[in-house]
């Protein structure tokens, strides 16, 4: 292990000050010094991280994160010289969690990396475990929006999420509402779906005491009520292009009037929007404005279809069967989740939540079974798109390399794929890897 010079041995000394789980490490992977804060969310009690390889701690990889397929943080910062940050799934006492990773490079006097100081942020807003709430995943295309909305929580730029219907749109608002600073604060849901001009007028900014028929009372609109929080407009491409401009207006000076009033009220929020619609092509038909389109899509961001995270499918799976159990316990059987996972799933993770909950009325000791499932699933129909499942050999491919790659127990690599352990051995057996 290399020797860090008196200026890292300062560096070592300070970081022990910080909240945040911090560590040192050397040009060659290797933990020179861990801060209390990095001791106590990442190691157990009795755990010596110092003068371990970083990767070996986080991941349990026998190689460099980028040699066991994911972005290291290390090697493009000694490319850049420059900061680097990338988030990960960190394996901890608790179990696999999603960390926002930043890693700083230190120069000597010649410009050379010496070594590196890595800030740690474990984030709450999602799980890599089956959850009863809340987003879960670990897919690339997962973790790439995941990743996204870290970047812009800390920050009040207008966020605009696109993606199929039932891709999740309000539980990844929801994650980004939790990890802001305005997380408390409410988030405010406005369903823009099916909203004739009047109605969204009204629920949006609220209306006075007589202002139209069975107006018996005022009522405060949904804008007030976001102030200091998040004001979430689901399914934005559905507000009426006459309210458009005034739902700018809205969001450029922060000022609006309830219907029937003429008091200017000011409401101060943070604005994500959503759609599964596709904006651009609306404003080139005139159906949306322009100036609207490029006010609330600062920051857009892709959520991805579930066919595209199969390796999240198993995981969702649990989280969903967690979330409709209600009193009695249930799973599901290895060939039933092989059949969900052949599926190309085109009303995505609302869809899977449907065949679940309607297989449980016929899972009658509690366990899902190929029988259980929808007929069209079985044959094969009720497909929208061609399935994009893994071929066999890039399954097997995978599994040998996390084989080679991965330094704990078969339980914990099952655990680090997202599979019960034993469908691990059962694929192991069946691509002669066992």
């Amino acid at each position: 292990m290399a020797t860090a010079d008196p200026s890292v041995h300062a560096l070592i000394s300070y970081l022990e000050h910080e909240a945040t789980p911090m560590i040192v490490l050397d040009i060659d992977y290797n933990i020179l010094a861990a801060n209390t804060a990095y001791q106590r969310q990442f190691a157990t009690p009795r755990q010596q991280v110092r003068g371990q390889k970083c990767y070996r701690v986080s991941h349990q990889y026998s190689v460099p994160c980028d040699q066991a397929g994911e972005h290291c943080p290390m090697k493009q910062a000694l490319a850049s010289r420059a900061p680097d940050r990338v988030l990960h799934v960190h394996h901890t006492p608790r179990g696999p969690e999603h960390v926002d990773v930043e890693l700083r490079p230190i120069l000597d006097e010649a410009g050379e990396v010496i070594a590196y100081v890595e800030r740690l942020n474990s984030i709450a807003a999602a799980s890599a475990q089956p959850r009863e709430d809340g987003l879960v995943g670990r897919s690339d295309a997962f973790n790439a929006a995941l990743s996204a909305l870290q970047r812009a929580a800390p920050s009040q730029v207008p966020v605009l999420l696109q993606g199929e219907s039932g891709t999740g749109k309000e539980l990844f608002a929801r994650a980004l509402h939790q990890a802001s600073p305005r997380a408390r604060g409410s988030l405010v849901v406005v369903d823009c779906t099916g909203l004739s001009e009047t109605l969204f007028e009204s629920e949006l900014f609220g209306h006075e005491r007589g202002a139209f028929t069975g107006a018996m009372q005022r009522k405060i609109g949904l804008a007030e009520t976001a102030h200091g929080g998040t004001l979430f407009l689901d399914e934005i491409g559905d507000v009426p292009l006459p309210m458009q401009v005034k739902l700018l207006r809205l969001i450029e000076s922060g000022t609006f009037r309830r219907v029937g009033g003429i008091e200017t009220l000011r409401a101060d929020f943070r604005l994500v929007s959503a759609t599964h619609k596709p904006l651009k092509a609306m404003v080139e038909a005139g159906t949306f404005r322009q100036d609207l389109y490029y006010r609330i899509s600062a920051f857009p961001v892709q959520l991805p279809p579930l066919r595209e995270r199969d390796d999240d499918l198993p995981l969702l799976v649990q989280s969903l069967l967690r979330r409709i159990g209600g009193s009695t316990p249930l799973r599901i059987d290895d060939e039933a989740l092989a059949t969900l996972r052949r599926h190309a799933w085109p009303g995505n993770v609302r869809e899977l939540r449907n065949v679940l909950e309607r297989a449980r009325l016929f899972a009658d000791d509690g366990v899902i079974r190929p029988r259980d499932l929808p007929p069209e699933l079985l044959d094969g129909a009720g497909s929208a798109a061609p399935p994009l499942r893994r071929r066999p050999d890039d399954e097997k491919a995978r599994l040998s390399h996390a084989l080679a790659t991965f330094d704990g127990s078969r339980a914990e690599l099952a655990a680090h794929l997202g599979l019960s352990e034993r469908t691990l051995y059962r694929r192991l057996k069946d691509y002669g890897l066992a």
